[in-house]
């Protein structure tokens, strides 16, 4: 019986029979990035595309562009060092909203006062009075939910001030 290899070993050996396993040093760098450059840089930079050796980095805000600008040599030098068989020339840097980013984005925004407001057994029973004379259905449903909106952004309202 022969000896188990690793997976990583056994993907190399089928990639470099193909002809490939100069891709799969390339793309190594997906899995080495956020140790590469940390945390915080990660968070705002994220590896996009290989082309004809330059690595393609999208980068959230432009202030990030120009630290990231200034860190370039290091970050090459870097990749250098733990991926010899990658041939990464140069990184490109693209202003693009990470992944990451756009998490963070949806999470921060907290909704707006009007949004949380909840109305109270008696202000739904004031809508429901102002919309008894209605006959049609579908208009008085629709109009509950006008109401109910309206009610709402009022409350909302005055939370804020």
């Amino acid at each position: 019986m022969q000896q188990a290899q690793r997976v990583g070993t056994l993907l190399k050996q089928v990639l470099g029979e193909r002809g490939i396993d100069d891709r799969l040093s390339r793309y190594q760098a997906w899995l080495i990035w956020d140790k590469l450059v940390g945390e915080q840089i990660a968070r705002r930079a994220r590896p996009l595309r290989f082309r004809q050796g330059v690595l393609e980095v999208q980068v959230d805000h432009p202030v990030w562009m120009q630290q990231l600008q200034m860190l370039k040599p290091q970050i090459l030098a870097k990749l250098h060092q733990q991926l010899p068989d990658a041939d990464i020339t140069d990184i490109y840097l693209r202003k693009a909203p990470t992944p990451t980013a756009r998490r963070e984005q949806k999470t921060e925004a907290e909704p707006p006062a009007w949004q949380r407001a909840q109305l109270t057994e008696k202000e739904k029973q004031q809508i429901e009075e102002q919309l008894a004379p209605l006959a049609d259905p579908e208009l008085r449903a629709e109009m509950r939910r006008l109401f109910t909106l309206q009610m709402r952004l009022n409350k909302g309202r005055k939370e804020d001030s």
